[in-house]
């Protein structure tokens, strides 16, 4: 998948983070309100631009992860298998699994340049808890428009994305046959150890930037 689609999912969250004050506001027209805000700030950082990977996890650890229901992302992801893991097992999925997204994603934020974001109407009925914000990127050079569909859940905080759909894609899902596969061969152990062994790798790629 394209690390820039999945920058929108972190745009949009961050731009949550960053306005955290307005949460009467409806999710879809929260995101709408700031997300120009936060893709300006992107554009016009030159660190952000020139890949200064450090600058960017610290901003990704400040602003995007307190609005993302990892826990819920993780069991989503790892399908039946996650009722058979332990308390511990399943804390240790939940923050390699947090991990790789973090590390695997962040350059998206390199790539902004003159994308559009539009994000449809939302019909949010009184007493909905779980809503789905649907939004169009459209790109530069006549490419197609891309729909991306953050799913979330509002929690007594704040609402928080626990699912994104790409082009009709689930990012949950997408990961789930390959951690079914991973757990077949090596059991949840197994897996953890792989995410584990991958972070590793990717910290270091990071380091070197």
């Amino acid at each position: 998948m394209n690390r820039l689609i999945y920058g929108c999912l972190l745009a949009m969250v961050w731009s949550v983070a960053a306005s955290a004050q307005s949460t009467d506001l409806a999710p879809d027209a929260l995101a709408r309100k700031v997300t120009e805000e936060v893709l300006a700030i992107v554009r016009a950082d030159k660190d952000i631009q020139a890949g200064n990977h450090k600058k960017i996890l610290d901003l990704v650890e400040a602003k995007v992860l307190p609005h993302f229901n990892f826990t819920r992302m993780t069991r989503l992801a790892v399908g039946a298998p996650w009722r058979r893991a332990s308390t511990a097992q399943q804390q240790s999925l939940t923050n390699e699994f947090r991990m790789l997204l973090v590390y695997t994603y962040t350059n998206a934020f390199t790539q902004y340049r003159d994308q559009v974001v539009e994000y449809k109407p939302l019909k949010l009925q009184t007493g909905d808890t779980d809503v789905v914000v649907r939004s169009l990127v459209k790109q530069k050079g006549g490419a197609d428009p891309i729909d991306i569909n953050y799913s979330m859940e509002k929690t007594d905080a704040s609402w928080k994305v626990y699912d994104v759909t790409i082009a009709g894609v689930s990012l949950v899902q997408n990961y789930r046959s390959t951690f079914n596969s991973e757990i077949q061969k090596a059991g949840i152990d197994g897996l953890i150890a792989t995410l584990a062994t991958k972070n590793k790798t990717l910290a270091q790629q990071s380091a070197r930037k």
